[in-house]
């Protein structure tokens, strides 16, 4: 009798570990596979038959890192398995799409009363990624960036790398001090290793980002030709500082382009193809560990999930994320600025410009 191999594991394509999830989860079998299982934390959550040899489920994940186990099994029963972890779990409402930026005047007028509270100057960009209504201050004021555009020198690395880090590199090792714990030798390490400022300078003005600058002379580019749904003019403009530069609707575009990468889609993964739906999911990821609490997630409920970096110095601090909430997801950028000096009310004023835009784009989403 003629023994007959047992099933090969398969090769799970996405998610990858420490990548963020939308609920997607794709692969390859090998041949004797009748029958792929998808379990998450140990719970089946999808089965089928492969195409062929893929594979393709969508599952819901809870709003955490949890653990994807893929099996293929064969016509024996047998089985052969991979494991994904830590994978973080985000709102199938919150996959990445396009969407048309509109001024919901609601918002505007909210958001209006609270920075005009603000004893100092600041600039606020928000917009819902499901139905596009958004609301601005002052967003493209320029304001000296902090740590801010360490987001940047991380997309240049992983353009540089055309995907994630491998895990236990010294650039694995480089990106976590300089996202999850703001790092600066660390962002100078890596900012040299993709050509230093000036080359990430050229890459912001290929993404259409004209008010922020790494380092060297700033870059004029285009004018508008019509003025973009969402107000985003200048109300004040601070005394700015030597060194790097940006503004809130920057900012908001910047992350806004990480995200839509995840999918394969906006200016980033059009412009730079070498920056990978793999790499932007393990940014995601990055992003949402960051430890930094207090300013955009001040007031936000437990069950939402904020992908985040801040930015701050005596004079300044700033804070740019993504909210992921079961509805779907918003982009909010804060950036405050006082001559004297800032303190816990520029996060006060993060935190409740989030909170009122995810009770407004909640509502909105109830509403249709």
């Amino acid at each position: 009798m003629i023994a007959v191999p047992p099933p090969t594991p398969p090769v799970v394509l996405a998610p990858g570990p420490r990548q963020a999830s939308f609920g997607a989860i794709s692969g390859r079998v090998g041949r004797r596979a009748v029958r792929v299982v998808v379990r998450v934390d140990g719970r089946v959550r999808g089965t089928r038959k492969p195409r062929g040899r893929h594979f393709s489920f969508h599952v819901r994940l809870p709003a955490r890192d949890v653990s994807i186990r893929v099996t293929a099994v064969d016509a024996r029963g047998r089985g052969a398995s991979t494991t994904i972890r830590p994978v973080l779990g985000l709102p199938a409402a919150a996959a990445p799409r396009y969407v048309r930026s509109t001024r919901d005047g609601k918002l505007m007028h909210l958001i209006g009363r609270l920075v005009r509270a603000y004893p100092g100057t600041s600039a606020v960009y928000v917009e819902d990624l499901r139905s596009g209504h958004g609301a601005a201050f002052n967003a493209r004021a320029r304001f000296s960036a902090g740590s801010t555009l360490k987001l940047a020198i991380a997309v240049g690395v992983l353009r540089l790398l055309q995907g994630p880090p491998r895990p236990g590199s010294s650039v694995a090792q480089l990106m976590d001090e300089m996202i999850l714990y703001s790092d600066n030798a660390a962002a100078n390490q890596l900012a040299d290793m993709c050509g230093g400022g000036y080359a990430l300078d050229e890459m912001l003005r290929a993404l259409g980002l004209y008010d922020t600058e790494l380092d060297g002379s700033y870059i004029v580019g285009p004018r508008w030709k019509k003025v973009p749904p969402i107000p985003i003019g200048i109300t004040s403009q601070p005394s700015l500082e030597p060194g790097k530069y940006t503004s809130a609707f920057d900012l908001a575009r910047l992350i806004r382009d990480v995200e839509l990468a995840a999918a394969g889609k906006g200016m980033l993964a059009k412009r730079f193809p070498s920056f990978t739906t793999g790499a932007a999911r393990y940014l995601l990821y990055l992003l949402a560990h960051v430890q930094d609490p207090g300013k955009l997630s001040r007031y936000l409920p437990k069950s939402a999930r904020l992908a985040h970096k801040a930015g701050w110095h005596t004079t300044i601090r700033h804070d740019n994320g993504l909210i992921f909430w079961s509805g779907g997801s918003f982009v909010a950028t804060v950036m405050t600025y006082r001559p004297s000096g800032v303190g816990t009310d520029s996060d006060v004023l993060a935190g409740r410009v989030a909170w009122l835009a995810l009770r407004r784009f909640a509502r909105l989403t109830r509403h249709g």
